[in-house]
């Protein structure tokens, strides 16, 4: 029961739409049936007074072709650089009813009004309504271009010959001007263009005066990766924003490279290539290194890891040749030719097309660069250099909150410093609304609403623009290739009127410089001996090795030191055992004498009590054997006299004094 009354009301909701539709396209036909009928009642009247008044006809009178010259039929367009033969035949033969374009008088001379500039102005073509009107030309102010501007339409629509348009007027008043030459199509505006039938019929049908005019170029390539003078950033200069998008990495890894960058300011170590990132994010998540981000939260070693193979990656692909010395001093875009002229600088990217990310982020670096390094200047007359962001799109993609508030901070400021952004895009969809509410002149290409999210996006750029008389949503998918609906800024800021244009044909060649004439101008390009070689200066993967090696010499010292204070303990140690032993043996040497003395004086005196107790016993045995024995033994005699006792104790006592002595 559910999915019919779903299905219901997707057939009322579809059948609403389709019945929406069909009373727009009835309000269009009568609105146009109208207009047709007031061009039929004029082209009446008009072939009514020349027999009524004799007067000359309506052409001639307007300041058309005399009698018996060929003339234009009323509604038809000149033949321009699409018309074919068989056009020109068909245009011979007067249509029924004469053409009309979709506005009024009273919306050409609204037109022609609003884009009349008094001061220097930028030649963008001329109104079509119906065919090309050569005395309407639309223009912008030269002094509005540093109120932004945008360039977008769908792939093939002209957007890159707009740009090419712009960039050559905007130089010939005396504006520096850069620019990305995505495709290798932007470098023959170092030459002048050759004329043909074709561009010449085109020209002047919408009022050009063309003629082949060369601008003063220098070319650039992003790391010398491509032929032009090499354009370089070290990774400090680069900063923890901009490279955080190119590696892919969220939000909680964008802050930890962020802490990085923080700590590598802090300590004095230079960023310049990717392996000194590389030297410092490893050294901070070693032992010796950890503990200098502790107090700031520190670096985790997944993130580490994940940022590192995110390098080498990014290295893996060449990216590592954009990252290095001398950086480029962005000042030099600001340069302008001896004649005046401004300088266009054109940055050669066609070998980075696979990381389009890395191309655009850089374009923002130098952006950003240009910001920090110019001064205010407030609002001047006319702009100090204009950049052309190609391929905007890219900027946006997979872009941080962070990244985006730069970008639009950057966009915002930069205004004061001289600078006018044109963004060069296929949808206006492609750039965030704050960036959008920036642009001042707007140059739409045909949009194509093919599926659904095209006329989604067809259906948001129409209302974007100020209220006219067009059908912007059908205007914008049946334009021309080379043709542009176009809104700028007034000299007194004020957006002009929609206008159809029929854009102008840029001075320079169309075509793409041939390799050598390409190398041999950047080799005469005074530049290059400032940029051309890379210099690998000490930063802080030399500082970092010094640092570790120094360590690990200290570290060895001490580590020497402590094995000798361990050596010299153990020694030490050794010895005091051994004279604590040789004190044991001793002591045991003294005690085992004393007590041997003690014995032997022990048995003495016990001898000398025996002794005592036999001559009081038998004294006068003694008396009367005494020369007997004296006789007999010599010996015995003598120690049985008073003499002899006397010396045998001071045998004995010489004796032990002796062991006594060695305590």
């Amino acid at each position: 029961m559910t999915d019919a009354v779903e299905q219901a009301r997707a057939a009322a909701a579809a059948a609403q739409a389709a019945a929406e539709e069909a009373r727009r396209l009835a309000d269009e036909a009568a609105r146009r049936a109208e207009e047709l009928a007031a061009a039929l009642s004029r082209a009446a009247d008009a072939s009514a007074a020349p027999e009524a008044t004799g007067a000359p006809d309506a052409s001639t009178a307007a300041g058309g072709t005399t009698p018996g010259t060929a003339t234009e039929p009323p509604g038809r367009a000149p033949l321009d650089a699409t018309t074919t033969p068989e056009a020109t035949t068909a245009s011979t033969t007067p249509p029924s009813a004469p053409q009309s374009g979709p506005l009024g008088p009273e919306a050409v001379d609204a037109i022609r009004t609003g884009y009349a500039v008094e001061g220097t102005a930028l030649e963008l073509g001329a109104l079509v309504n119906g065919r090309p009107l050569p005395d309407v030309q639309v223009r912008i102010p030269l002094g509005m271009l540093n109120r932004h501007g945008l360039v977008a339409g769908a792939t093939g629509t002209g957007k890159t010959r707009t740009l090419q348009l712009l960039a050559e007027q905007i130089a010939a008043n005396g504006v520096p001007v850069f620019a990305a030459d995505v495709k290798g199509d932007l470098s023959g505006l170092a030459v002048a263009g050759q004329p043909d039938e074709k561009l010449l019929a085109r020209t002047e049908a919408i009022g050009q005066d063309w003629r082949g005019v060369a601008s003063a170029v220098e070319f650039y390539s992003l790391g010398g990766q491509g032929t032009g003078v090499p354009i370089r950033a070290t990774v400090s200069g680069f900063g923890p924003l901009l490279l955080a998008k190119v590696l892919g990495l969220n939000a909680t890894q964008e802050s930890s490279l962020g802490l990085v960058f923080h700590h590598a300011e802090r300590a004095g170590l230079p960023l310049v290539d990717l392996s000194d990132l590389r030297a410092v994010l490893t050294y901070l998540v070693s032992d010796q290194g950890k503990a200098e981000l502790a107090e700031l939260g520190g670096l985790s070693k997944q993130t580490a890891g994940v940022i590192l193979r995110e390098l080498v990656t990014f290295a893996d692909q060449g990216a590592d040749r954009f990252f290095g010395a001398p950086e480029i001093d962005t000042r030099a875009f600001l340069r302008t030719a001896p004649d005046g002229r401004g300088i266009v600088s054109l940055l050669e990217v066609p070998g980075v097309q696979d990381r389009p990310e890395v191309f655009s982020t850089f374009l923002m670096w130098l952006l950003a660069d240009l910001f920090n390094e110019l001064p205010e200047v407030g609002d001047t007359d006319r702009p100090a250099l204009v950049f052309f962001f190609d391929e905007a799109h890219l900027l946006f993609s997979g872009s941080s909150k962070d990244f985006r508030e730069q970008v639009v901070r950057t966009v915002r400021l930069i205004r004061s410093k001289g600078v006018g952004i044109v963004f060069v895009t296929q949808t206006p969809k492609d750039l965030p609304d704050d960036v959008l509410a920036q642009l001042g002149s707007r140059v739409q290409h045909q949009l194509r609403a093919h599926t659904p999210d095209d006329a989604k996006a067809l259906r948001a750029t129409v209302s974007t623009y100020p209220t006219s008389d067009y059908d912007l949503g059908e205007v914008l998918t049946s334009l021309a290739t080379g043709e542009a609906v176009v809104t700028v800024m007034n000299e007194d800021g004020a957006p002009t009127p929609v206008a159809w244009t029929r854009l102008r044909a840029p001075q320079g060649s169309m075509d793409a410089l041939p390799s050598d004439v390409l190398e041999a101008l950047v080799a005469s390009s005074p530049l290059l001996a400032r940029y051309g070689t890379t210099v690998d200066p000490e930063s802080a993967r030399e500082l970092l090795a010094a640092r570790m090696e120094s360590a690990a010499a200290d570290a060895a010292a001490a580590q020497a030191q402590a094995d000798a204070e361990q050596e010299a303990a153990r020694a030490a140690t050794a010895a005091a055992k051994e004279a604590a032993a040789q004190a044991a043996r001793d002591e045991r040497e003294r005690k085992a004498a004393q007590a041997e003395y003690e014995r032997t004086q022990r048995e003495f005196e016990r001898a000398e009590r025996a002794a005592a107790g036999r001559r009081s016993r038998s004294t006068s045995t003694r008396t009367s054997r005494s020369a007997g024995r004296t006789a007999d033994d010599p010996l015995g005699g003598l120690l049985g006299n008073g003499l002899g006792q006397t010396i045998a104790k001071e045998v004995v006592r010489g004796i032990f004094s002796t062991l006594r002595r060695r305590r």
